[in-house]
């Protein structure tokens, strides 16, 4: 499995990782089972996997909970623990008692990637409060590298200039075929500045998969009322998946496996596609195996180019 840096911590990590929101629970439907989620965990660790992400607001702290658990039977020391800290805790004390509980429900000593979940958009906590507290924990050794999620150019900016000892590393960004919007802006700076993009929502909360259709929509509290999922933005969806599975199929691959690998096409972006279970994990790693053509990704290209999806 090819290795990259995130940012300029020295870090290294797998060029695909495992998001873990789905292991908070319920929330991704009635199939979601803490053991399966552990060896989902365990199974991506085998196939070269040495990034996991969660958050304390997945299930209430319960993925991190699960994330623990996998740890054990992994070995802390062969997996980068990623974490977020929620959007309303991020005064200075609430950020420090807030890494002290996922450093407990994780049962490790030190967070190694330790992230802002989103901008403090209600409570207007200023940045620099915010960065003066991760700033600490880095200091004292509890993170060992900060990063920032769902995060604006202009708000990366006022991050990295409310830091005086180190730097923003990472932006963790909803990125796949449709839904592009990190290219105009967050995309480029973030190549220019050599800060890694870890894109959520690779397959799009599984539209890109071909699995759903008007007649079949996911019915789990995440997904069901998600526009992805409307009739008219489905239907265009498989239209793409169809082109998908056509380019994959000479080479033994999903239209899920060459989404990903879309992304894995791009410099700086690592994606972090999620898993109920060791299958679906082992099928998002695969796609590392496909090396497309030109005219593939031309065509890809073209297709997505002008694909127009209705939001509301």
């Amino acid at each position: 499995m090819k290795k990259i840096e995130i940012g300029r911590s020295g870090i290294k990590i797998s060029h695909i990782g495992l998001g873990a929101w789905q292991a908070g629970g319920k929330q991704w439907g009635d199939d979601v089972l803490d053991e399966k989620c552990i060896a989902a965990i365990v199974k991506a660790n085998s196939l070269g996997v040495n990034l996991v992400d969660t958050a304390e607001t997945y299930g209430g702290g319960h993925s991190e909970e699960v994330v623990g658990k996998a740890l054990k039977e992994i070995g802390r020391d062969n997996m980068v623990v990623a974490t977020k800290v929620a959007g309303n805790h991020l005064r200075y004390d609430d950020v420090i008692k807030a890494c002290n509980g996922s450093l407990k429900r994780l049962g490790v000593n030190s967070i190694d990637l330790y992230q802002i979940h989103w901008p403090s958009v209600w409570e207007q906590v200023p940045l620099e409060e915010t960065m003066k507290a991760l700033e600490e924990l880095h200091k004292v050794g509890k993170i060992r590298a900060i990063g920032v999620s769902n995060f604006s150019v202009r708000d990366l900016e006022g991050a990295r200039s409310a830091l005086s000892t180190t730097d923003v590393v990472s932006n963790q960004v909803q990125y796949s075929m449709i839904h592009r919007e990190i290219e105009k802006e967050v995309l480029p700076y973030c190549k220019k500045e050599k800060i890694t993009i870890l894109a959520w929502g690779p397959l799009a909360e599984g539209a890109l998969t071909g699995k759903y259709s008007k007649n079949k929509v996911p019915k789990d509290a995440v997904r069901e009322h998600h526009h992805f999922f409307k009739p008219e933005n489905i239907d265009a969806i498989n239209k793409l998946v169809q082109m998908l599975v056509e380019i994959g199929k000479p080479h033994g691959k999903s239209a899920a496996q060459v989404a990903i690998n879309w992304l894995l096409s791009k410099d700086e972006v690592v994606p972090i596609p999620g898993a109920k279970n060791p299958e679906q994990v082992e099928e998002n790693i695969k796609s590392v195996e496909l090396h497309l053509k030109s005219k593939d990704m031309l065509k890809i290209n073209e297709i997505i180019d002008g694909l127009k999806i209705t939001a509301i």
